[in-house]
């Protein structure tokens, strides 16, 4: 029986544009894009995992907004449940600490991307519209 896990990734936009990461080549979807985030340890909220993920992954404070998405999706290793936040940084700039690239991209540029399959989803609904940045 594969493992469910509970993982949690932000949304973060600059303008018209939000932040991907690339995973490193020796984890588990290796060199496919990604939003930032990670699991969700037991005993903490969905709201403090994103916050200590962007803070281990990026070095960057994040305000955590409202769910923009769940989604669930069946690899052969695990079974992951996706929660995805709007969240914008509150401080730091975004470093590379544990993935191998980041960029700014368009909704527009998604195509170029070869992203983890359990996004395609929410890749899905930012292209058409769906999703949007939230006012500020």
């Amino acid at each position: 029986m594969v493992p469910r896990l509970e993982v949690v990734a932000a949304l973060i936009w600059e303008g018209g544009r939000f932040l991907i990461c690339r995973r490193p080549a020796h984890k588990a979807r290796g060199l496919l894009w990604e939003f930032v985030g990670g699991k969700v340890e037991p005993g903490e909220t969905k709201e403090a995992a994103l916050i200590r993920e962007c803070r281990e992954e990026l070095d960057i404070a994040v305000r955590v907004g409202k769910i923009c998405m769940e989604v669930t999706h069946t690899y052969e290793d695990a079974v992951v449940h996706l929660t995805l936040f709007h969240a914008g940084i509150a401080g730091g700039r975004p470093r590379l600490l544990e993935h191998t690239d980041m960029r700014w991209i368009t909704p527009a540029e998604i195509s170029h991307y070869p992203f983890c399959p359990a996004d395609a989803e929410i890749l899905e609904k930012l292209q058409t519209g769906g999703i949007r940045p939230p006012a500020l």
